[in-house]
């Protein structure tokens, strides 16, 4: 039906001689607008396609008018009415008729209105307000008819998918017919309301009426000695608490919320791609989807959503963890898509199937789910690695209902500037953080309002699966998160404040003149730009003419700190700000390892004296790399060697005969591989690394070392050692790294045992530490250097 504002449109079916009316009425007075309606047409010529011959008559048409409210979904439908019209012929048309009402133009501009959270949506008006808008906006009031259907083909589709005859269960079908009425109607409806609208109708109906689901529940009920009609009493309050309820006014409600929360610190416009969301609108239209994003806020749950409304994209269920959903928050975001899902439910076999039931019905009908598949905010700036329980139920959802081509889309939400880190720094030394509640969440907001910059959102290619892996299958559920999340990291845009971080932190303790920064920031971009690295679209290029400007926000923020009351101006991040400046750095650090790997086994290069030169160098790589395997993402083996091979034929052709030379051929190939990026990149990770090994190598040869113990013991040497300045900064010193350490050390089988070999492994470990270190500092001084040297020649 085309959304014109008037009742020309003819309601009658074509060539239906006889039409059972689904009237789609919430109260008299739109019974009477749509039996009007009817009536206005009834004696109307037949409607025809163009290839079938035009009626010249008014021929007798009959009609039965059946009226159903199937706007609540949480209620059930009372299809008492509707039994007489179902048991009529086959040839019967079934036609659903619905009134819309859309919003004055100034609520569809502003977003909703105190006055429509006083005296209710716009689109649902009370019949006093439905009468005035009538008379007074008659624009607003459009006659809506879905997709008529014959009674034959209603039966037929029923019968296939419940097998069972619809004669045999008249109410089952009854309800079978009115939910594809407030489909049909609904699909209508979004053709003058917007894409965004489209949300799954009668949920909890439909899962209780499913097929399979209700298999699953007998054997279960075999299983467990209860019955059926028990597991689905239990599960139904499951499926009250977990199935999200959305509608248009909170829809409405939840884009202009959060468009306030981000517009508090943030600028009004989200830096994306238009052409990316384009296309991740005709992947979700056309095949299974899932949306994960990478997560360092509570503000990203907005960002995806905000971006998505604005582009009139159909609405992404968001999966939630318990500790959201309080008072206020929990209701809105219930209301907008969210599914709230208990934290730990491993032994529950009841809540686990109706949750991949629910996840597998959304699947079919093509509505996308989106979730964080880290799992919980990036404490450090870089990415977490991907927690398998949501993916898992997911895969497992698809896998059960035989889903095809199913596309896991990344999504990389990033930031100038983040509210959060400030906190992170502190929970990182050992802090506790704060339970989440409505008083909680009401005063980080309010901290949110300081300039903050810009959000970006860039979209990866989706990782694509044929049909999903078999719900045993482990090793293919990380193969699977493991590209989502090198391909997230692929599409992580360089933002000026994570490039200037590096390059602060990389001359640290010393500052840099106003020309030093232009100078390392266009020898890093100019490096990206070789490589075809992810550049934000913003990146501003003239960044050389208004530094102060672009700082701005980091001064104000005390992150950079900027001295001018010498000759020259010079910026510096402070020690006490390395953890925040870090963060920051750490969000493109990816890009850089392979380069930091390649200059760590160039100076151990040199300094080698026997053995076979090129042997030398790929085992340090590989050992490098497997040091450091918890903490980043690599390409396989295979390919992480292409990758060096390339990086070094970059910088020169022949690398190759120059490392055969051995310690000349090693040093000419260091010194020319500006910018140099080891000392910033990976003396956080040897550091924190270090002092775990330390605190190993005191323990005596039979002692073992767990987690915990591991952590709390080198927060405090953690501490000392950067007192006694045996480690750069406290940026090295955090929870997260030392337990990553310790999962090295696990890995390496250096945390139990006994007996001298044990005692020998965790000396060497804790010297080859050291000696990283030291290669890192002599990358330091060579940076150094050669930036005094650059100054010298220009004077």
């Amino acid at each position: 039906m085309s959304p014109a504002n008037n009742s020309t449109h003819n309601p009658w079916p074509a060539t239906a001689s006889r039409v059972v009316f689904i009237l789609d009425a919430r109260n008299r007075f739109e019974q009477q607008l749509l039996e009007r309606w009817i009536t206005e047409h009834e004696g109307a010529p037949e409607q025809s396609s163009p290839d079938t011959e035009q009626d010249d008559g008014h021929g007798a048409r009959e009609s039965v008018r059946l009226v159903l409210k199937l706007g609540d979904d949480r209620k059930g439908i009372d299809v008492s009415s509707l039994r007489t019209g179902l048991a009529l012929p086959d040839d019967t048309m079934v036609a659903p008729l619905r009134v819309a009402w859309t919003p004055p133009l100034e609520a569809i501009n502003s977003g909703p209105r105190l006055q429509d959270l006083l005296f209710g949506d716009p689109r649902r008006p009370s019949p006093r307000r439905a009468r005035k808008i009538a008379r007074r906006e008659p624009e607003r009031l459009h006659l809506v008819s879905g997709e008529p259907d014959s009674l034959g083909n209603l039966r037929a589709r029923y019968e296939g998918k419940y097998g069972q005859s619809s004669s045999e269960a008249p109410d089952s079908f009854g309800v079978f017919v009115a939910r594809q009425a407030a489909v049909v109607l609904d699909i209508a409806e979004r053709r003058l309301q917007g894409s965004r609208y489209k949300v799954p109708r009668y949920v909890a109906e439909s899962l209780r009426a499913n097929r399979s689901y209700n298999e699953a529940l007998k054997e279960l009920a075999a299983e467990q000695g209860t019955t059926r009609a028990a597991l689905l009493k239990e599960a139904s309050a499951y499926m009250k608490e977990m199935i999200s309820i959305p509608n248009t006014f909170w829809l409405d409600v939840y884009a202009r919320f959060n468009k306030f929360c981000l517009g508090l610190g943030y600028e009004d416009r989200i830096v994306y791609d238009p052409a990316a969301i384009e296309e991740m609108r005709r992947i979700v239209r056309d095949h299974p989807a899932m949306l994960l994003w990478t997560h360092k806020t509570y503000l990203d749950g907005m960002v995806v959503p905000k971006v998505l409304y604005d582009n009139d994209f159909p609405m992404p269920h968001m999966f939630g963890g318990a500790n959201i959903n309080f008072a206020g928050i929990g209701f809105l975001v219930h209301r907008a898509g969210g599914i709230f899902i208990k934290r730990s439910f491993g032994d529950n076999t009841l809540y686990k199937l109706t949750l991949r039931h629910y996840i597998g019905y959304l699947m079919e009908k093509r509505f996308p789910m989106n979730w964080s598949f880290e799992g919980t905010r990036s404490r450090m700036g870089k990415l977490m690695p991907p927690r398998y329980g949501l993916l898992k139920y997911v895969l497992e959802a698809c896998h059960a209902t035989g889903a095809r081509d199913i596309h896991i889309i990344p999504i990389t939400i990033s930031y100038d500037l983040i509210r959060d880190v400030e906190e992170y720094a502190t929970e990182q030394t050992g802090r506790g953080k704060g339970a989440e509640s409505l008083r909680w969440f009401i005063g980080y907001v309010r901290s949110l309002a300081r300039p903050m910059g810009k959000v970006y959102m860039d979209i990866g290619k989706p990782v694509v699966l044929p049909q999903a892996p078999a719900p045993d299958d482990s090793l293919a559920l990380s193969k699977i998160a493991f590209e989502v999340a090198v391909e997230a990291n692929r599409v992580t845009p360089i933002t000026f404040p994570s490039l200037v971080t590096m390059s602060l932190l990389g001359a640290a303790p010393k500052a840099l003149t106003e020309t030093e920064v232009v100078e390392e920031l266009d020898a890093l971009l100019a490096w990206a730009e070789q490589r075809q690295l992810r550049i934000s679209e913003d990146f501003d290029r003239s960044y050389a003419e208004h530094m102060d400007g672009l700082l701005g926000i980091m001064l104000n923020e005390g992150i950079v700190t900027r001295y001018d009351e010498g000759p020259e101006v010079v910026y510096g991040i402070a020690l006490e700000q390395h953890p925040v400046a870090s963060y920051y750095r750490n969000t493109i650090i990816h890009f850089f390892i392979n380069k930091a790997i390649i200059e760590l086994a160039l100076v151990k290069g040199t300094e080698a004296d026997s053995g076979d030169p090129a042997q030398m160098f790929w085992a340090e790589v590989d050992e490098l790399r497997d040091l450091f395997k918890f903490e980043f993402f690599y390409a396989p083996t295979t390919q992480f060697h292409q990758e060096i091979r390339d990086e070094l034929e970059r910088y020169n052709p022949q690398w190759e005969s120059l490392i055969a030379r051995g310690p000349g051929g090693f040093t000419q190939l260091l010194l020319g591989m500006t910018p140099l990026v080891a000392h910033v990149s990976l003396l956080t990770y040897a550091e924190a690394y270090s002092v775990v090994s330390d605190l190993l190598a005191r323990l005596p040869p039979d002692a073992s070392l767990d987690r915990q113990t591991c952590i709390n013991q080198a927060l405090k040497l953690g501490r000392q050692l950067y007192l006694q300045r045996r480690i750069s900064s406290e940026s090295s010193i955090g929870k997260l790294l030392f337990s990553n350490g310790f999962q090295m050390l696990e890995h390496r089988q250096l945390t139990s045992g006994d007996g001298p070999e044990l005692s020998r492994k965790r000396q060497a470990l804790a010297r080859q530490l050291r000696d990283i270190k030291r290669r890192l500092e002599v990358i330091r001084a060579i940076g150094l250097t050669g930036r005094d040297r650059f100054k010298e020649s220009q004077e």
